[in-house]
């Protein structure tokens, strides 16, 4: 699985922070980011893949694995001969000749339960060992478990498999789209025009958990990704989202905005709200908010230039045509 996906720089500048100052509250803070994360896991390949998806993976692609998929991590054998589960931050610290043929992306926690349910063979994990080599022996992690009950009791809220599907679309559009966006600038929007719905869908992935099958609509042929030069300075790529998604609550478009000459860039979006359908933008901080009516008579792109034009001013006024 590719490692774009991963944002784990608060939880490495926190084992950083760690390994200057070996105080409990330290290791205390890693441990409460790395329950909230994702992790990179080396493992062999899953079985009942397809010879396609097992040239993806090894070229370091996403693959969808089938259900029921079993995972075969690659475990380190200590001195001792005792077994340990090394999980990764980013594939930055896995040394080359310690790769295996398949790099999993996969929820701390979802690590966790494969230590603890098998109970006897893998009782440690190790975080980065090649680099910050960070042991998390069994007490660590029991303590992990107790702490994810707890929340998973306090934190239960009953959603029905719609709502899900709509909440994981809006987490998509208004928060992870945009982050990554806004992260990696003119090659993420590269990015997006280039590989259109299937790049899409692995935002979708992230989010589901790994017995739950992905909405039919969620395909990339229903996804649509136009880009337009409107000036010399601006270019704007409009994204359709699948047709079920022009529904009350729920993102149906997007339009980010690149500016040629100081490289910024804007990120706005069409909704379906209570009060009617609105224009909304995401900010750089990941702030949402609703800014105005859609045009009644459809000029979406002229509404969403104007909206752009009004940021940069008036230190990088919108050059036109």
């Amino acid at each position: 699985m590719t490692d774009w996906v991963l944002d784990n720089s608060q939880l490495e500048s926190a084992m950083e922070e760690f390994a200057q100052d070996r105080q409990k509250d330290k290791y205390a803070k890693v441990m409460e980011i790395l329950e909230k994360s994702s992790v990179l896991v080396p493992a062999m390949l899953p079985q009942g893949l397809d010879g396609e998806a097992q040239k993806l993976m090894r070229e370091g692609q996403m693959v969808e694995l089938p259900r029921g998929a079993k995972i075969n991590p690659c475990l380190l054998t200590k001195d001792t001969g005792e077994q340990v589960l090394p999980i990764f931050t980013s594939a930055a610290h896995i040394p080359q000749d310690k790769r295996s043929t398949a790099v999993l992306a996969m929820p701390f926690h979802t690590c966790l339960s494969m230590v603890v349910e098998n109970e006897g063979d893998v009782e440690t994990m190790v975080l980065n060992p090649f680099t910050h080599n960070m042991v998390l022996p069994k007490e660590i992690l029991e303590v992990a478990v107790k702490r994810k009950n707890i929340m998973g009791q306090s934190k239960q809220i009953k959603v029905t498999e719609k709502q899900f599907r709509q909440l994981v679309h809006n987490r998509m559009a208004l928060h992870l789209l945009p982050q990554y966006l806004f992260e990696n600038g003119e090659e993420g929007l590269k990015r997006l025009q280039r590989e259109e719905g299937n790049f899409l869908l692995q935002f979708y992935r992230e989010s589901y958990p790994e017995n739950m099958r992905l909405s039919k609509a969620a395909v990339p042929g229903n996804f649509s990704v136009m880009t337009m030069n409107v000036t010399e300075n601006m270019q704007i790529t409009r994204v359709d989202m699948p047709n079920n998604t022009n529904k009350k609550g729920m993102c149906y478009r997007v339009y980010t905005v690149w500016l040629h000459k100081t490289r910024e860039l804007f990120y706005y979006t069409m909704e379906n709200t209570e009060q009617g359908y609105y224009i909304g933008k995401v900010t750089s901080d990941g702030k949402h908010e609703l800014v105005e009516p859609v045009p009644d008579n459809g000029a979406e792109i002229e509404a969403v230039m104007n909206l752009a034009a009004r940021m940069c001013l008036p230190s990088h006024p919108v050059e036109e045509e």
